[in-house]
């Protein structure tokens, strides 16, 4: 897959199939995530297929859920009723709980550093491996802020060895189509030499598109 394709058009899929991604698919895609930029490769990745696993995190996925929302004073519930624009990533995200436990894999990423410089730009380059292999991806950050202690026990992660857990990215054969997520243009949030300096160009359309 040509490397713009895969920029523009991996989006975050929480709508997955249950449907097993093959282990050399998971191979090509780990191994492509550690060649990101790192720090001196403190890092761990756990890939996650037994049901039953996944299973005992669903339960904690939903808390860490309400617990983030809570945090902005709406409930689950109100994700059903939440209209404009964010409708649609509600939807979706009350579907990621709802299914959690019904994910063919997760990949969960830790790392000794407490603000996970080194273990995001590996994460990214496994959702675009993914996307090269046809399989939609989405990166969450709730379960290791909500359910750390929790989760590492259900994981057998060493309570006491200073790691942290920064995401879990779930991945499986997306329900939905590939395409060019919509975003404000770049000139509407970038600007050059100042908060408000002119940014010297306007981009009024996506610079890539399919075919």
């Amino acid at each position: 897959m040509e490397i713009h394709e895969a920029l523009y058009t991996t989006r975050a899929m929480r709508r997955l199939r249950p449907d097993p991604v093959p282990l050399d698919v998971q191979a090509r895609i780990l191994d492509a995530a550690i060649r990101a930029p790192n720090v001196e490769q403190q890092w761990r990745f756990l890939l996650v297929d037994d049901r039953d696993v996944i299973g005992a995190l669903a339960p904690l996925y939903r808390i860490a859920s309400e617990k983030m929302l809570a945090d902005f004073g709406i409930t689950l519930a109100d994700l059903v009723r939440m209209g404009g624009p964010q409708s649609r990533t509600a939807r979706s995200a009350l579907y990621l709980v709802e299914h959690f436990h019904e994910l063919p894999l997760l990949l969960i990423g830790f790392s000794p550093l407490r603000g996970g410089a080194g273990i995001y730009p590996a994460l990214w380059s496994a959702m675009l491996a993914a996307r090269a292999e046809g399989v939609g991806s989405t990166l969450t950050t709730i379960l290791g802020e909500y359910c750390a202690p929790e989760a590492f026990e259900i994981l057998g992660v060493p309570p006491d060895a200073g790691w942290n857990m920064h995401a879990v990215v779930p991945m499986g054969y997306p329900l939905g189509r590939w395409a060019v997520a919509p975003r404000r243009p770049v000139h509407e949030v970038a600007a050059r030499n100042s908060w408000n300096g002119d940014l010297g160009f306007t981009v009024d359309a996506p610079l890539w598109s399919p075919g």
